[in-house]
């Protein structure tokens, strides 16, 4: 089964082919993040606007890379929920559209479902014999709009729980905000990455705190951790480019990572699930990636992380989750609505106070 992929939930448009068996035939994303970046985060008329400028070019790339037609394919998938409504509509009505002229079935995907499963992809050679999890899995997705726990039974909405998740900002969402109060630049995450490398945390470790260090809650808060950061800007100015800024940046990171990291593995030990697996955007850093390798390789632990590639935003991820849609005998209409929310069941509610 090869099945056509469409993703535009917020500022990457994106088309791809990919078998039931996860093995990417193409995949192309053209980025907004030049669009953007005058802004400091992501316009959604703008990221709508330029959708409806890519969508068809982006496609007719990712069929022709794979040496396809539209009718060759056996089915369309499309990221339907969650993002950014304007952005949404784009990729539906460019789904929808080829499915009334080619004949071929069409389903709509959660965006975040996605992520979960992106681990399985397999993009050539070098990822055939990659090792990929068995079910159940603990997935920490952590990306620009969502960070949260998940334990997953099977790829299907009913058999994935979410056990906590941020009661504010998302990682990802703290990254660019911070990097924004640094003069970093958007998005930020990738410079405060790289930052961080060259950092000491210890020298800016009081400028930075852990966030709900000593709960034993799987819920998530970052806020806190920006507006530090803006106390510290207020009251010590902004560190300018050397080794305090870099100070700065591995501090932060390390508050960051040390939770996610702390949270995710207090996880796979209070569901007996010895395997985790890292999704979303924020996956793609580096500083997470080695933490969380050290801390699971100590606690005999199975990690799987995706290629950098499938961590952000891409179509494959939900070519691959529409594939196995397909494969379990289900399908949409055109009657297929867009959604801001995710159809996962959210059990975090947020904002401040005792739970």
């Amino acid at each position: 089964m090869r099945v056509l992929g469409i993703e535009t939930s917020c500022d990457e448009t994106a088309a791809a082919v990919v078998t039931e068996a996860g093995v990417v035939l193409s995949d192309v994303v053209r980025s907004q993040v030049e669009a953007h970046a005058p802004y400091g985060g992501v316009v959604p008329e703008i990221a709508s606007r330029d959708h409806a400028r890519a969508i068809v070019p982006v496609i007719r790339e990712a069929l022709a890379r794979a040496g396809m037609k539209p009718g060759d394919v056996d089915g369309i998938a499309v990221t339907s929920r969650p993002g950014l409504l304007g952005a949404l509509l784009v990729g539906l009505s460019a789904a929808k559209g080829l499915s009334f002229t080619t004949g071929k079935p069409i389903v709509g995907v959660d965006h975040l479902v996605g992520h979960l499963l992106a681990v399985f992809l397999r993009r050539g050679e070098a990822e055939a014999e990659a090792p990929v999890p068995s079910y159940p899995f603990i997935a920490l997705l952590a990306s620009g709009g969502h960070t949260a726990l998940y334990r997953v039974d099977a790829p299907r909405l009913s058999a994935i729980r979410e056990l906590g998740a941020t009661r504010d900002d998302a990682a990802g969402e703290a990254f660019d905000k911070t990097a924004k109060l640094l003069g970093l630049g958007y998005p930020g995450g990738p410079v405060v990455d790289r930052l961080a490398a060259t950092g000491d945390a210890s020298r800016a470790k009081d400028a930075v705190p852990r966030s709900m260090a000593h709960r034993e809650s799987l819920e998530f808060s970052f806020s806190g951790l920006k507006a530090a950061v803006m106390r510290h800007v207020a009251t010590q100015g902004k560190p300018p480019e050397g080794q305090a800024l870099a100070d700065l940046c591995a501090a932060f990171q390390a508050s960051v990572v040390g939770t996610l990291v702390d949270k995710a593995v207090r996880a796979a030990k209070v569901e007996g699930v010895p395997r985790i697996v890292l999704a979303g955007g924020v996956a793609a850093n580096r500083g997470l990636r080695a933490r969380m390798a050290e801390v699971c390789a100590r606690q005999k632990i199975a990690l799987f992380v995706p290629s950098f590639a499938s961590c952000t935003d891409n179509a494959a991820m939900i070519a691959y989750a529409g594939a196995l849609r397909f494969a379990a005998g289900e399908a949409d209409d055109l009657a297929l609505e867009p959604s801001t929310k995710t159809a996962l069941p959210r059990v975090t509610r947020k904002g401040a106070g005792l739970r």
